[in-house]
């Protein structure tokens, strides 16, 4: 068990496509991970996975998306940082406009107040123009927005066919760790 001072990162899942990269940034993180999963994202993650319960058997921590006397809900309680993977088009937009009414939208507001990485890893195509605005709000406010798009160089000269899902994803969560500070094990120089 992690101290109470230890930093956390903070997961937050929202109802978009894309529970199977949480889940690997999950297992991965050489954090202690603090999760909380909005109703929609509970929802997605039950029709694509099965459910939350592999997630939730990483995290040190679980919380309800409603619960704002969470320490999540605290500038001053310590965080790596932030990560929305999936995020959908709805929270990204909540974000941009300041809300704070659930325990994501608060805690991704305290990372950007307290001047922590909050990273969007965006899970919406095409985008529309409302979104592109949102995402560049948020931008402007200090998050990063990653659209959930693989580093595909990251296989040059593979056969496609020996590349799967979880590769890709793997590449993925790198290379949100590498936005963390957490050096990636393979970069593109690697593979040349």
């Amino acid at each position: 068990m992690a101290k109470a001072d230890t930093p956390h990162l903070i997961l937050g899942i929202t109802g978009a496509s894309g529970i199977h990269a949480a889940r690997l940034l999950a297992e991965k993180s050489p954090w202690p991970v603090d999760l909380v999963a909005s109703r929609w994202g509970s929802r997605v993650a039950g029709t694509e996975c099965g459910g939350l319960e592999t997630i939730e058997s990483h995290a040190q921590r679980v919380f309800m998306p409603d619960d704002l006397f969470a320490p999540l809900a605290s500038g001053s309680v310590a965080a790596v940082g932030m990560v929305v993977l999936p995020c959908s088009a709805h929270t990204l937009a909540q974000i941009a406009a300041g809300l704070g009414d659930s325990l994501i939208t608060r805690a991704a507001h305290c990372q950007l107040k307290e001047q922590r990485p909050l990273i969007l890893c965006l899970r919406e195509t095409p985008l529309t123009l409302i979104d592109l605005d949102n995402a560049r709000r948020a931008s402007a406010a200090g998050a990063v927005i990653m659209p959930m798009s693989p580093p595909f160089f990251m296989f040059a000269g593979a056969d496609p066919k020996t590349v799967s899902m979880d590769d890709l994803l793997d590449a993925y969560v790198d290379r949100v760790f590498a936005l963390l500070g957490q050096h990636p094990s393979r970069t593109w120089e690697d593979i040349r």
